[in-house]
């Protein structure tokens, strides 16, 4: 079995992420598993800079292969926002109740055809070398006019994809898996991991 270390604390993420590498070679670890890892700014301008400043530095001082992702919600009303902000759209101290009443309060009034957006994920994989690969899945949809089911995490209740009428909070995980962006993403990843740790 090959280690491959997540470069996430985020419990839903690393579920999700192991749920989706099943099948391979790969022990799945997570930065809870690593002691004195020191914290990455993602002071990047875009998902892939942010992604690819993750994997690389977590490789190099862990001597792990490692696989980083950064992903989050562009709304084309608000010319891109969240995007790479996502995480903390409502400020440093944000969460996931406070992210989704931000969006909502200033999507306020604006009809279907306004509420067009889309999630984005870029998963980078760095060797211990700080050789890095990446990759991007998206996942059109719009923003429903307020939060629905209870499933997932982040932007899941407010998100409904193209071609459905449920959230991703309302769908079940593995059909959420297969069609958002982290598992588009992690399709492309897969091959590139089969070589990598192969």
């Amino acid at each position: 079995m090959v280690k491959l270390l997540l470069a996430s604390r985020n419990q839903h993420k690393i579920e999700e992420l192991q749920q989706m590498l099943v099948g391979l070679n790969i022990e799945v670890i997570s930065l809870d598993d690593v002691a004195d890892m020191p914290v990455i700014e993602e002071d990047g301008k875009t998902f892939n800079e942010n992604a690819s400043k993750k994997a690389r530095l977590t490789a190099m001082h862990t001597g792990l292969i490692c696989l980083a992702d950064d992903s989050g919600l562009v709304v084309d009303a608000l010319g891109g926002q969240p995007g790479v902000y996502s995480a903390r759209f409502a400020g440093e101290d944000a969460d996931d109740r406070k992210n989704n009443h931000k969006l909502l309060q200033m999507l306020r009034g604006l009809e279907d055809e306004k509420r067009q957006a889309r999630f984005i994920c870029v998963i980078a994989i760095s060797d211990p070398q700080g050789k890095v690969q990446t990759v991007e899945g998206t996942c059109k949809g719009q923003i429903n006019y307020g939060e629905r089911g209870t499933g997932g995490f982040g932007y899941d209740p407010l998100f409904i994809p193209e071609g459905y009428s449920q959230t991703f909070a309302e769908l079940p995980p593995e059909e959420k898996n297969r069609i958002s962006h982290r598992g588009q993403a992690l399709l492309k990843a897969r091959s590139i991991l089969e070589k990598v740790t192969g």
